[in-house]
């Protein structure tokens, strides 16, 4: 009996009803779904009505059993360079490969990611987009949740520290020729590219993104305050993982972080998993740019999900520990992250104390602003249905449902 009341229960909360009147011929059939919940935002009940793949309606005025799961925009993630093994970096990346790492992100609540495509010869950049556009082509159910690529390098500082991983050889100075080979092979799909403004030939290269309407981000860079100034009134608008991909040792007041902090026109991207930053930076970056003005990314590599052990990446051996941190271990230094933006939720709540509505917006809501997705990471009437069931009890986060433009991906329940 228990078992019955529990599958009843089930069906009441997803709430979905579908049309049965027989169409006439040629007449378009549509469906209608119903999600109820609670609302991340406010925690009060709330039932979303689906039709097409978009959200056709909101009510607040229902009534949904006080221990049911939260409701919450799809999760987005605009850095990601790998997952479950598998890179895309590279251009060997396959189908099945690409689906995996879809469906391994659906599985978490990510119905959105960028690939990311870090500083490479440029024939391997260029195979490498062509792989990503072609695979795209193959499966357009995947498609839906890869609006575009992330080109991260090879236009970034060489010093070291400040390039981080990057190799060395294969930085150079942004050559726009150059870049319309990637662009036109990834069927026009780079979305963001991340730049240092202080190489010589950013600041044209950056206005010519813009007309573009790519995304300008400022990573990798030790530039000061003139040269990023410069950059944000051409258009560049966020940092890419602030306080990371960044010297061990700089100028006290004359730095990069200071201006990128202190430019309201820049929104901070924070890898926070607990490596990559401390408690103390999560909160002062957020303090400066406020709970709308941040957003959480995950700068996962292939070794993301994978266990510990050791493993050989950019032509070294890097080690996994037992606690998730990817490091090069005759350097200690980190080599990318393991851990999934869900993570980066649970702990800026703790970190920062803010609320879990304003942690889930800065993996949703504030991402999709920022890399100018219109059509996702709200709750919102015309909006596509990417959605997320829940629940985050003790600090915990663990999905339940994922839906990607009203279809059901992903389910626990």
């Amino acid at each position: 009996m228990k078992n019955l009341y529990r599958i009843l229960g089930i069906l009441l909360t997803i709430g979905v009803y579908f049309s049965c009147a027989k169409p006439e011929k040629n007449e378009q059939v549509t469906d209608q779904m119903v999600l109820t919940g609670l609302y991340y935002l406010d925690n009060q009940p709330i039932a979303i009505t689906i039709e097409d793949g978009l959200i056709k309606d909101i009510s607040r005025d229902v009534e949904v059993e006080a221990s049911t799961h939260l409701i919450a925009p799809g999760l987005i993630d605009h850095q990601v360079n790998g997952y479950l093994s598998h890179s895309f970096v590279g251009g060997s990346l396959t189908s099945q490969a690409l689906k995996e790492v879809t469906e391994g992100f659906w599985s978490k609540g990510i119905t959105t990611f960028l690939p990311t495509l870090t500083t490479q010869t440029s024939e391997e950049l260029l195979h490498g987009f062509q792989t990503l556009d072609q695979l795209l082509a193959q499966d357009p159910k995947v498609a839906q949740s890869i609006p575009g690529f992330h080109l991260e390098g090879p236009f970034i500082s060489p010093e070291p520290g400040f390039r981080g991983v990057h190799n060395p050889e294969w930085i150079r100075t942004p050559n726009w020729e150059e870049f319309e080979q990637w662009y036109r092979a990834s069927g026009n799909r780079i979305l963001e590219v991340t730049v240092a403004p202080e190489i010589e030939g950013t600041m044209d290269f950056i206005k010519k993104c813009r007309e573009l309407g790519i995304v300008v981000a400022i990573g990798h860079s030790a530039a000061l305050t003139e040269d990023i100034n410069q950059a944000v009134e051409l258009g560049a608008s966020v940092s890419t993982h602030l306080g990371n991909g960044c010297a061990n040792n700089i100028h006290r007041h004359h730095n990069p972080l200071w201006p990128q902090l202190a430019n309201d026109h820049l929104a901070a991207s924070l890898i926070v998993d607990g490596f990559h930053l401390t408690e103390e930076e999560v909160r002062t970056f957020t303090k400066a740019k406020g709970y709308d003005n941040t957003i959480l990314v995950s700068d996962l590599t292939r070794l993301a999900g994978m266990p510990p052990g050791k493993y050989e990446d950019f032509g070294r051996e890097l080690v996994m520990t037992e606690e998730g941190a990817i490091k090069f271990p005759e350097e200690d230094v980190l080599a990318g992250a393991s851990f999934l933006i869900t993570r980066g939720i649970e702990n800026v709540t703790k970190f920062t104390g803010c609320s879990l509505g304003e942690a889930v917006d800065m993996a949703s809501k504030n991402v999709a602003r920022v890399i100018g997705l219109e059509d996702r990471g709200e709750i919102a009437v015309g909006k596509r249905a990417d959605l997320l069931l829940f629940t985050f009890d003790e600090g915990q986060f663990q999905v339940e449902q994922t839906y990607v433009a009203g279809e059901l991906v992903y389910t626990e329940l």
